[in-house]
């Protein structure tokens, strides 16, 4: 699978990291009644089919954040955004 790199260019996915669901939001509460918001968001994670958007880091590159949107069961990727410039 190719991962076009925003500054890197067109690279091996060999070089990136995966890190997770780019569409899940932070909780807004830290209290103790906002516990069950923070155990799903950190251990709760689907396995979804399809095209879905993804957190990446270009670890054997630039070590930039992306948001790879792809889809999982056929590794297409339509579109490749630095994470600071995507909306969730």
């Amino acid at each position: 699978m190719l991962i076009d790199c925003p500054y890197c260019g067109e690279r091996l996915s060999e070089e990136f990291t995966i890190l997770g669901d780019a569409t899940k939001q932070r909780p807004a509460g830290s209290g103790a009644s906002d516990i069950d918001a923070w155990y799903d968001y950190v251990f709760i994670r689907d396995n979804p089919k399809g095209r879905h958007r993804e957190y990446w880091q270009h670890t054997g590159g630039c070590r930039a954040w992306l948001v790879v949107e792809r889809d999982t069961l056929t590794h297409q990727v339509y579109a490749v955004t630095p994470a600071r410039d995507a909306s969730a």
